[in-house]
């Protein structure tokens, strides 16, 4: 054999090979990586703001807001003290933050590799637990976080903070990171940096913090909420210990400090009181989503709340809810904005706005409904009706006086809240009529379309009630609740609210019948408590067993709803809607119509030409008796088909005053009185009275609407 081949080396096993090339491969990426990050990092550092423009830089977003008069009624967003050098930031307070947050700080370079794989070992040992895992962020990263990049949390953001942070070391000092940490964290309270924390929490400057205090604040970092002091003062004492325990470690302290920090001395500011208005703003700034484009400007939002009307509902509310019930009042002008909105007694107790967000039943409120449908398909407030016992598809309703009236005209009925009355005008239109009104007026929760629906078992809440009662109000133009004016960042317009005119629920005509009956309701029925000096249109609400107390109603262009009730839904003792929810409805009223003019209501209409032409007999000089046609003139004046519906447990409520008795003559309601209590001339001639048995045939399916 050739010395030439003898020489030769067998060649490496293939592993090797791949080996090697794996090791060649990895450590030319690891350079070209190291290469990448280090461009990365020294193009940042040249496109950093200077240290005196980030201090500068603004955190979170102000979002002033006004009353209708211009008044500020909350500040929202950061609240910021005065920058404090770092030469005159406490060294207790220096030291608690590094010894807590970041106890490497004056020795890494913006990343702690240490912390890293600290973080990278609690993971692997807690995997599958479901905890938080810890982090490993450094001062100078959550500087760079804090006042570069977003709060979302993805593998994107952390490398562009850790880029950031080494990019940050190679521009400032040590001292410079820690003063724009300490000036720019957020620490809960919407408090940012420590001056503003020490003002929001121990009502002094920063620069007299103790160290018991400053324990507390570098203790706020990690969780703001969870250990706020005014949240809970004890978690935050508890928490402040840690800190101290931290600072002994890190040989800030000495033990015999820590032990003689009195942590249960520290004085803490008290929670500023927060009024009824805050249920306001919880309700009308989250529509800024809708209304205007995501900015991080500044901004200032201009409202409806008018400051007096709010105080009258606030007090009204308080003054008359009975013992262990909430209250909510909403008070809508003539457009939609909102004036007053009080969601509960006490926004501190309970910040649960029982105005927007509890739904419940409304109870004979419903009826509303209803007559409006009844109206639509012909029926007159003239027309006589029959109080007698009735049965629905295996459901009686009952009165709640117990007693059944015999014959009234339609307007007494509404007036005194007959329930058997309601029950067959539910039947005649169609329950499920009756729900697509409801639905037409603004009602947003489910409405069932079971006979007994025509008394209220359906959810509501105060708020659709108040618009429904509004449209009303508006001559049959749909009502729309708005909170919010305009809206400006730097004294420039952003938004606009401009007012829907064009949407139109029921003719003209029926809007003036159904305030006939509402007005009649106050003037003469269940809602005489709701009174005010000047015409007012209304209807109460009770619910089964005294749960639920209403009032819904208009005067003046101000239109109010008032509902009271427990939480609990518990009964409560003589709550009715005609008593405690009409009297808050009349204290209010007369503090917020009390600068506007006395308004009559139009109750006079005429009916189109098109839904009454006389008979036969009338042409041969008889009494006009008017029949029912359609708008080619064909006349339609079948009886109606039954309702649909399902069966309901009987023992729905009724009104807490009944219609007047009728004598053994069977004689009807003094019309003369009537007309007196609505403000007519006693003489004044009403249109004929029919039999509503003569209303048209309609579809009475139930539709989409689930039973309830």
């Amino acid at each position: 054999m050739p010395a030439a081949a003898k020489s030769r080396k067998a060649p490496a096993p293939r592993w090797r090979r791949i080996l090697n090339w794996t090791v060649i491969a990895g450590v030319a990426a690891a350079l070209i990586g190291l290469l990448a990050l280090v461009i990365a990092v020294y193009t940042a550092r040249a496109s950093l703001p200077s240290f005196e423009e980030l201090k500068s830089s603004p955190n979170g977003q102000m979002i002033r807001v006004h009353a209708a008069d211009g008044t500020v009624l909350v500040s929202l967003g950061p609240s910021y003290g005065e920058w404090i050098p770092y030469r005159n930031i406490p060294l207790v307070m220096r030291q608690a933050m590094v010894s807590v947050e970041d106890r490497r700080f004056r020795s890494h370079w913006g990343v702690d590799p240490i912390g890293i794989a600290r973080s990278v070992k609690y993971a692997f040992e807690r995997r599958g637990t479901g905890r938080r895992l810890q982090g490993a962020s450094t001062i100078t990263q959550q500087v760079a976080r804090t006042v570069f990049l977003s709060n979302k949390y993805d593998f994107g953001r952390k490398l562009r903070e850790i880029i950031l942070a080494l990019a940050m070391e190679r521009k400032f000092s040590k001292d410079q990171i820690l003063e724009l940490y300490l000036n720019k964290v957020y620490f809960g309270g919407g408090a940012y940096g420590i001056d503003a924390a020490s003002r929001r929490f121990f009502q002094h400057p920063a620069s007299n913090l103790s160290l018991s205090e400053a324990a507390v604040i570098a203790g706020l970092v990690k969780a703001p909420s969870r250990y706020s002091p005014t949240a809970d003062a004890e978690a935050a004492v508890d928490r402040a210990g840690v800190v101290l325990g931290l600072m002994v470690e890190t040989g800030a302290i000495s033990a015999a400090e820590a032990a003689s920090a009195e942590r249960t001395q520290v004085k803490l500011a008290p929670e500023p009181r927060q009024n009824s208005v805050r249920y306001f703003t919880d309700w009308a700034l989250p529509q800024l989503e809708m209304l205007i484009d995501e900015t991080q400007a500044p901004l200032d939002v201009w409202t409806t709340l008018d400051l007096s009307m709010q105080a009258a509902g606030d007090r009204a509310v308080r003054a008359h809810a009975p013992g262990g019930a909430q209250g909510a009042l909403v008070a809508l002008d003539r457009d939609g904005a909102v004036r007053a909105m009080v969601g509960g007694k006490d926004y501190v107790s309970s910040n649960y706005n029982r105005a927007t967000q509890a739904a419940r039943q409304p109870g004979s409120a419903f009826k509303l409904f209803v007559y409006l449908a009844a109206l639509e398909a012909g029926a007159r407030p003239d027309d006589q009706v029959v109080d007698e016992p009735v049965t629905i598809d295996g459901w009686s309703p009952r009165n709640s006086s117990g007693r059944f009236a015999g014959q009234m005209d339609l307007r007494s009925a509404f007036a005194y809240s007959v329930n058997t009355v309601a029950a067959k005008l539910g039947q005649q239109v169609g329950f499920g009529t009756v729900a697509d009104m409801a639905r037409r007026f603004g009602i947003t929760t489910p409405v069932g379309t079971r006979p007994a629906m025509v008394l209220g078992t359906s959810d509501v809440r105060v708020l659709d009630m108040a618009r429904a009662m509004a449209s009303v109000a508006n001559k049959g133009v749909a009502v729309t609740p708005y909170g919010i004016t305009r809206v400006t960042t730097n004294g420039q317009v952003i938004y606009n609210h401009e007012v829907d005119t064009s949407r139109v629920l029921v003719a003209p005509y029926v809007a003036a019948q159904m305030t006939d009956l509402l007005q009649s309701a106050v003037a003469t029925g269940t809602g005489r408590a709701a009174q005010i000096g000047r015409p007012v249109a209304g209807k109460t609400g009770t619910t089964t067993s005294n749960k639920d107390g209403y009032f819904f109603g208009f005067s003046s262009g101000i239109t109010t709803a008032v509902w009271m009730g427990r939480d609990d839904a518990k009964p409560v003792a003589g709550l009715q809607g005609g008593r405690a929810p009409a009297q808050a409805f009349a204290d209010f009223m007369k503090v917020a119509v009390a600068k506007r003019p006395v308004e009559q209501f139009e109750t006079q209409v005429t009916l189109p030409e098109w839904q009454v032409e006389p008979d036969e007999e009338s042409y041969y000089g008889e009494p006009d008796n008017g029949v029912f046609v359609d708008p080619d003139g064909n006349p339609i004046g079948q009886p109606a088909a039954p309702g649909q519906g399902d069966f309901v447990t009987p023992g729905e409520e009724g009104e807490e005053v009944a219609p007047p008795p009728l004598g053994q003559e069977g004689e009807r309601l003094d019309r003369d009185w009537i007309n007196r209590a609505l403000g007519r001339e006693p003489g004044e001639r009403q249109p004929p009275p029919r039999d509503t048995r003569r209303l048209p045939p309609q579809d009475d399916q139930a539709g989409d609407f689930p039973n309830q």
